[in-house]
């Protein structure tokens, strides 16, 4: 089965109406299908951008959904997604990667430090206040897509979580050698971008505007945007505000990230999270409107969770919408009705930065016509 998003060149655009009237039932049909709460099996099929063509030509983008057998269509329960967090040595990320079957997503800090100790400043594996390690970034992506390729079926999704602008913009000529080769499997680019709950000074956010002028570069790459936060053990009160909310859909506004279509996910610190569900609801109904956004709810070892409400918001959203990376004990005492590994729901990752590259083409032809 062959699905074509038709592709207009200058000998086409005189019969423009029909290619139109062709090419917005199959970019709706694909939309409602996410919509539904669904998304199409990765196994069985894949995107091309098949023609790039120069600034004084409009960007084609032709895609072709391929089954070898038949278009499968899944649910999707993204709270059974499985985590290696902070993968941030060599070691790690070995053990990480012999087991196949067991972790779908890796996630791993970068900062400005030395590799072993040694050398010039570079953007390496590690979490602040840590600057040494004995993996880079070129290393952990050159791995990770050699496990991908040779894996077909085990593939595991990137968090790449930027510490600073600094080094988000001296890891971009990584970002560009790499991330184009990166297809198959799901890549989010992290950073808090804001400062947020509670009276949070601690950390600097990293600079949203540069930030988000790199992005642009990476369409196909999730953005996971959050805020710096100050919780722990002995915390009760403290909620994402309505004005940070509103400052993070501001920010997203006039960054013109709204006008790509590209995929969102919102992490947020658990037991600050179950304390804003009225205001998680709006930020997210308002950035659903143009582009694919989720929940990413996170904890530390030691936060003080309400449980029950964090597991009504985790329903309020669906489990369709809200993936989940905490503690093991904050997971059992959620009860979500997970068991094993989550890898049989790994095609929902794709699924979704499939559906943010629709969004982003159907922004993008509908700019044109």
């Amino acid at each position: 089965m062959l699905f074509k998003f038709f592709k207009f060149t200058e000998s086409s655009r005189s019969g423009g109406s029909t290619n139109s009237a062709l090419l917005m039932p199959l970019l709706l049909l694909v939309l409602v299908a996410k919509i539904n709460g669904a998304a199409l099996n990765a196994s069985n099929y894949q995107y091309q951008v098949v023609e790039q063509r120069t600034p004084a030509d409009p960007q084609i983008v032709e895609i072709f959904l391929k089954d070898s057998d038949m278009v499968k269509v899944w649910g999707t329960n993204l709270t059974a997604i499985t985590w290696a967090h902070a993968v941030n040595s060599q070691q790690l990320l070995d053990e990480v990667l012999t087991e196949t079957g067991n972790i779908d997503f890796i996630e791993a800090d970068i900062v400005l430090g030395k590799l072993n100790g040694e050398g010039e400043d570079m953007p390496v594996m590690a979490h602040p206040p840590a600057i040494i390690s004995d993996l880079t970034l070129a290393e952990f992506l050159y791995q990770i897509m050699e496990f991908n390729r040779d894996h077909e079926g085990q593939e595991k999704g990137v968090k790449l979580d930027f510490k600073s602008i600094e080094v988000f913009e001296g890891s971009l000529d990584i970002l560009d050698e790499n991330i184009p080769s990166m297809i198959g499997y799901p890549v989010w680019i992290n950073a808090d971008i804001l400062s947020g709950p509670v009276e949070q000074n601690k950390t600097v956010p990293v600079d949203a505007d540069r930030f988000f002028a790199g992005c642009m570069r990476y369409k196909q790459a999730a953005l996971s945007i959050g805020w710096t936060t100050n919780w722990g053990a002995d915390f009760r009160d403290g909620e994402y505000t309505q004005d940070q909310c509103d400052a993070m859909l501001e920010s997203l506004t006039v960054n013109n990230v709204l006008s790509t279509g590209q995929a969102i996910t919102f992490p947020v610190r658990a037991g600050i999270a179950a304390n804003s569900q009225e205001q998680l609801h709006r930020l997210v109904a308002a950035v659903n409107e143009t582009n694919e956004s989720t929940l990413t709810i996170w904890s530390s070892a030691g936060d003080y969770v309400d449980v029950d409400r964090l597991r009504q918001l985790i329903f309020g959203f669906g489990v369709e919408k809200v993936y989940l990376d905490v503690p093991e004990e904050l997971a059992s005492q959620l009860d979500l009705g997970n068991s094993g590994s989550g890898a049989s729901t790994f095609k929902s990752l794709f699924g979704f930065s499939f559906v943010s590259l629709c969004f982003w083409a159907l922004s993008s032809w509908l700019q044109r016509i």
